[in-house]
């Protein structure tokens, strides 16, 4: 089983490089966007609570992110590996991730890092928020809000894949096949 994190702030292409690595290494994506959105649109207890953080520009807290993301790789028990798109955010997020993955005898292969100028990612985001329909993707203020949090949580995580020599940056400015690429080279030297 091979894991893979995509790593990169709101915008910075995870979910579009999500879509073609998945197909290519045979892959079950797992998006915490989505797994939000599905449990917001079916109004799940969890998805209620996950309302109240997400339409204030806040990230979810760990404990119910995991849970939510511990569910879907459950669905998944015979894939190949899971990719996983937007998750951990934390450190605690990538503590619970290693002991799960280790319950199942899996690990984590490699951590990509999406980078990209955030006045860059701030423009995308806007322009996602105008046919998205999501509420955090359509006010500056709140975009800059996840990017601040982003910042202070998951920057210990850097360090955390640094030192077990699984974190990888990619340069997230280019057209998609030229980041797709620069991703796949990553992953075909592990």
């Amino acid at each position: 089983m091979i894991n893979i994190v995509l790593f990169g702030k709101p915008g910075a292409g995870k979910g579009t490089q999500a879509e073609f690595l998945k197909e290519k290494y045979k892959l079950t994506h797992i998006s915490t966007g989505d797994v939000f959105r599905f449990n917001l649109k079916n109004d799940t207890e969890l998805g209620k609570q996950a309302r109240v953080y997400m339409d204030a520009g806040d990230l979810v807290p760990d404990e119910l992110t995991t849970k939510m993301l511990i569910d879907e790789v459950n669905k998944h028990p015979d894939t190949n590996g899971v990719l996983f798109d937007g998750y951990p955010r934390t450190l605690s997020q990538a503590e619970a991730l290693d002991v799960f993955l280790e319950s199942i005898g899996s690990k984590v292969a490699a951590t990509v890092a999406l980078e990209a100028d955030d006045e860059i990612l701030i423009q995308r985001l806007l322009e996602r928020g105008k046919t998205s329909g999501r509420v955090d993707d359509q006010d500056e203020e709140k975009i800059r809000n996840r990017y601040q949090e982003y910042n202070e949580k998951t920057a210990p995580l850097m360090d955390f894949y640094k030192n077990q020599d699984k974190f990888f940056i990619v340069d997230g400015i280019g057209s998609i096949a030229e980041i797709t690429e620069r991703v796949s080279a990553v992953i075909d030297n592990l």
